[in-house]
């Protein structure tokens, strides 16, 4: 039997009884003209809680056991950590500077935190002490900052600085940078066969597509053009210099998604050849992506439509359109612990 949006697991107590945990899956989405982020069941795509008192949240992200949520807070410049039972934040945690995006690292011990804020960089939060350990300089402020899928590395984009920067998990050091033609916008990853870091997929400001960078060789190899609309008219207005603002690649690694601000359209690629599957459209202004654990659904934050709407993956299809808070932007999902 299957239950896809629900997982018990059973830990066994010191007196032989049994005790349940409970995850779930959930949508998280952040609104960036708001002071709340919706919580949305995949499995009915409903909102089903809100995260409140965040003003300006940017970046989100779930740790891996589940347990919090950690949500940059731009009105206060802090890391605010949010128990994921009672959906209330529990600690703000001072930053060095204005943040933007956020991950934390696959053993949960770390949170990176991009500093937007001039002269940039990544802080470094332990999860354990809940305190910022380390601030990383790097060259312009930095947008996002990614975990890579081994977990081995933070990569970190810079807007200004026209940069991507590759921090060393285990050193907390910058290890390479790799300078790009326009500033950084959202990346992802494609991975080897060993689940080492094969590509990174990165949109760049003013380009309506993606360029492919070459992890090892660390260079640009590809660009690929989201495709215009004929007969449609461009949209312009609230572009911020950035026409294509979103990307997530399926847990199989077989389908890149990418959104089009110009067309208000998601793009599905074949991966690895980059080949064009379809397009669908979502609605004004879609922004980040993201898709669940369970690969079924594609969720698209709808700045213009202050929605989220989930695309079935298989049919390639707009399934639900959600209500949720203003201009929704930065999105994430996965498992959260609720008992």
């Amino acid at each position: 039997m299957k239950i896809p949006a629900l997982v018990f697991l059973l830990a066994v107590c010191p007196l032989g009884g049994a005790a349940v945990r409970v995850l779930q899956t959930r949508v998280l989405q952040t609104n960036a003209a708001g002071d709340n982020v919706h919580v949305i069941d995949p499995a009915t795509n409903k909102v089903v809680g809100t995260i409140e008192d965040i003003e300006v949240p940017h970046g989100v992200t779930i740790s891996p056991d589940g347990a919090r949520i950690y949500i940059t807070d731009e009105a206060r410049s802090t890391l605010d950590v949010v128990d994921a039972k009672s959906l209330k934040v529990t600690k703000r945690i001072p930053l060095s500077g204005h943040p933007n995006n956020v991950d934390v690292s696959k053993d949960g011990r770390q949170v990176y935190v991009a500093i937007v804020q001039a002269p940039g960089a990544v802080d470094v939060i332990d999860t354990s002490s809940l305190t910022n350990v380390k601030t990383i300089p790097l060259k312009g402020g930095i947008h996002n900052v990614y975990v890579t899928p081994d977990g081995k590395f933070a990569v970190a984009g810079s807007i200004p600085g026209k940069l991507i920067n590759v921090i060393d998990t285990a050193t907390n050091a910058v290890v390479w940078t790799l300078p790009m033609e326009a500033g950084i916008r959202p990346m992802a990853f494609t991975r080897n066969t060993d689940g080492s870091t094969k590509e990174i997929i990165v949109q760049l400001s003013d380009y309506h597509g993606f360029a492919v960078v070459d992890f090892v060789a660390r260079k640009e190899t590809k660009r690929v053009a989201l495709p215009d609309v004929p007969g449609q008219e461009k949209e312009t207005q609230g572009i911020q210099g950035s026409p294509s603002h979103g990307l997530a690649i399926t847990p199989n690694g077989k389908i890149l998604w990418a959104t089009s601000k110009y067309y208000d359209y998601v793009a599905a690629y074949s991966l690895p050849d980059f080949q064009l599957l379809k397009v669908v459209p979502v609605g004004l202004h879609p922004e980040w992506l993201t898709i669940p654990p369970d690969g079924k659904s594609l969720y698209v934050a709808v700045a213009g439509k202050d929605t989220t709407v989930a695309v079935d993956i298989r049919s390639m299809k707009v399934v639900a359109s959600i209500p949720v808070g203003f201009v929704p932007k930065r999105i994430t999902s996965g498992v959260l612990k609720t008992e």
